[in-house]
């Protein structure tokens, strides 16, 4: 009688277990590192509250990025890019405080904050023992021969590079970027500002937009297909032409630097990668 042999445990390369070491550091770093900075603001207002509470749940963003990793998910190195990238802005918008000096401890755990996310982006793109590992697709019900399991589903897609990939996981990032501030200028609306009321429902309205047309046209992104490509593009233009304007005029410079800065670095980065994709056999490209 046949019997299946046992599965064989695996160890993981150490370049592997130190990222994941690092990713439960840096998620703790921004916890500690984020409620330095309310404690030390001189005005702990409704905006502070939201925006620091936004930057917390990136700890949950980086557990996550943990799962994948552990699984070898293809999809985490551009994961932890966009996720590396957006921490360090959304955490140095809350550390310059909106007049007088940073204090130093917030400047200390900004710092040690920037030197984490660079740690991860370096392990997660430098390390040719973490990109040896990180190749697995997700798992998914499998129907083949009759029988049902469980197991890894290779996509049916064309291959697509890890640029795209990348421009894929900035453009999800949109959505939430224009909502948060939304929320905070609904806090202008509570202080007695309603004129406000009608940009602050086309704002919220707005950001949910952008969430389905991004997920409409990256679905055909990794498909290769061009008119996706353009498509993104003028999303990006298109949410960034919303968001900074109503940044300023409902939030001030100061809230256009603290929550227009993350949304343009996150569409520069979907712009850049969109441009440095190359799709293999190009010359048979979809229209």
């Amino acid at each position: 009688m046949r019997t299946a042999a046992e599965p064989v445990e695996v160890r993981r390369p150490s370049a592997v277990r130190a990222l994941t070491t690092l990713l439960a550091v840096t998620a703790a770093a921004t916890v500690v590192v984020e409620l330095l900075n309310y404690w030390y603001a001189p005005e702990q207002e409704f905006g502070l509250a939201v925006r620091t509470g936004w930057a917390l749940l990136r700890s949950l963003g980086f557990l996550v990025l943990i799962g994948h990793v552990n699984r070898g998910r293809v999809a985490a190195r551009p994961f932890g890019l966009i996720l590396a990238v957006t921490t360090v802005f959304a955490v140095g918008r809350l550390v310059v405080p909106r007049s007088g000096v940073p204090p130093l401890p917030g400047l200390l755990g900004f710092g040690l904050l920037t030197a984490l996310c660079l740690a991860v982006v370096v392990l997660l793109y430098r390390s040719d023992a973490v990109a040896g590992h990180l190749v697995r697709h997700r798992k998914g019900l499998v129907v083949e021969g009759g029988v049902i399991s469980w197991r890894e589903v290779t996509p049916k897609r064309p291959p697509v590079t890890g640029w795209l990939l990348t421009a894929r996981v900035a453009a999800f990032t949109y959505s939430p970027l224009m909502l948060v501030p939304a929320l905070v200028a609904g806090g202008s609306v509570l202080d007695g500002r309603l004129s406000a009321v009608p940009a602050v429902l086309f704002w919220f309205a707005a950001g949910i937009v952008v969430s389905y047309l991004v997920l409409f046209c990256t679905a055909f992104l990794l498909r290769d297909r061009r008119w996706a490509r353009k498509f993104l593009v003028v999303v990006t233009l298109g949410s960034l032409a919303i968001d900074l304007p109503l940044c300023w005029w409902l939030l001030g410079v100061d809230g256009l630097v603290r929550d227009g800065a993350p949304l343009l670095a996150a569409a520069l980065l979907c712009l850049w990668s969109l441009h440095r994709a190359t799709s293999p056999g190009d010359p048979s490209r979809r229209s």
